[in-house]
């Protein structure tokens, strides 16, 4: 397989509801969609999930357009490509920049399992024919209006409900949730929001049996989770923290978590997170796929992923009308009961809606 030509867009899309965390309040995700063509002009599909801010990690929309635009894209064209997996090894000579790798990495993917006629879950390795989900639920103007929507969700099936907490809206709130919900499946992500100095505050978590705390310390520590983990009974989920296989080995070595949350974006792409699964598992880390406000694109990645056998915790791989009033893909992604059912076509599983993608396109280029 060769890649001869790659489409970069700039897309909007407007979300149903604001959505905040610790970081702040978003309404439009604005984020790069690429399509990749091979020699045979199919096309594959990937989405970079950096946002407009480097609130989440240090890269941005704007700085992923830069690499891919002038490192990566130049460095894949025209180069023969047996598996996706050598796509990784291409381009190790570039530092970080996983988010950038994993939208070109992603399509390069779509593209070879609609060469060799096998699904994306297939192809990596999936044995779920449907999956467990959650739901994210952002930091709201009141407790009330927390509990309307958990409601809402919970009539609608979700398997888990995580809610996001800050300094402030922490205890309390989640006393309540709890309260209101004594059987739910609830999680806490605080999206490094606190520091050792709250180990009080984090301490008193564990009075509601939650599933897990989500990255409660700094986005790159892993030295004082192990130290937190030691001392509350809460299973400490790390997120920001684990940007490759070598950060999950160490976390894991150190105790710094019970649980790891694996983004694609994050790690850099398919490839090393199915490498991440597979040392979870080896040392018996469940794992599950957390969500970046994904268009149907990311959102099929992650469904594709979350069919490997260690993702046992229900993920953040909502259906698209929890943030769309039209996504890009056809089907839309669905959920019945709590659960996605996983295409079984070549490739992502989903069709690329064309009109859709062209009407929340804001500038686009094409290399070849």
């Amino acid at each position: 397989m060769r890649i001869k030509e790659v489409t970069l867009r700039h897309m909007q899309m407007r979300l149903k509801f604001p959505f905040t965390t610790s970081f702040g309040t978003l309404q439009n995700r604005d984020f790069i969609l690429l399509e990749a063509k091979d020699e045979n002009g199919r096309s594959g599909w990937g989405e970079s999930v950096a946002f407009h801010s480097p609130w989440y990690s240090e890269e941005t929309m704007k700085t992923n357009w830069h690499i891919l635009e002038d490192f990566l894209i130049p460095t894949l064209l025209d180069q023969e490509i047996k598996h996706p997996d050598e796509v990784s090894e291409l381009f190790s000579n570039i530092r970080k920049n996983n988010m950038a790798k994993s939208t070109l990495e992603g399509a390069v993917w779509d593209l070879y399992c609609q060469e060799q006629g096998i699904s994306l879950a297939a192809a990596l390795g999936g044995q779920k024919s449907k999956i467990e989900v959650g739901i994210s639920i952002g930091i709201q103007d009141t407790v009330s209006d927390l509990l309307r929507l958990i409601e809402g969700h919970v009539e609608e099936g979700y398997k888990r409900m995580k809610v996001k907490i800050k300094p402030g809206w922490d205890v309390d709130v989640m006393r309540e949730v709890r309260k209101e919900f004594p059987d739910v499946p609830l999680m806490a992500d605080a999206n490094s929001a606190y520091t050792l100095k709250d180990i009080n505050t984090l301490k008193a978590l564990d009075e509601f049996e939650l599933m897990m705390i989500e990255q409660p310390l700094a986005s790159d520590d892993i030295i004082d989770h192990a130290r937190l983990q030691k001392e509350i009974a809460t299973p400490v989920c790390l997120d920001e923290s684990i940007h490759s296989y070598e950060d999950a080995r160490k976390a894991i070595e150190l105790g710094s978590c019970r649980i790891i949350n694996i983004k694609i974006g994050r790690v850099g792409g398919l490839s090393e997170s199915k490498r991440i699964h597979d040392l979870c598992q080896s040392h018996e880390i469940p794992v599950w796929c957390g969500g970046m406000l994904e268009s149907g694109i990311g959102r099929a990645h992650n469904v594709a992923l979350t069919t490997l056998s260690n993702f046992t915790l229900p993920g953040d791989t909502a259906a698209s009308s929890r943030y769309w009033e039209t996504d890009i893909i056809k089907p839309e992604v669905t959920v019945k009961d709590g659960y996605i059912s996983v295409p079984e076509k070549p490739g992502i599983g989903y069709e690329p809606d064309l009109e859709a993608i062209d009407r929340f396109t804001m500038e686009k280029k094409t290399f070849s």
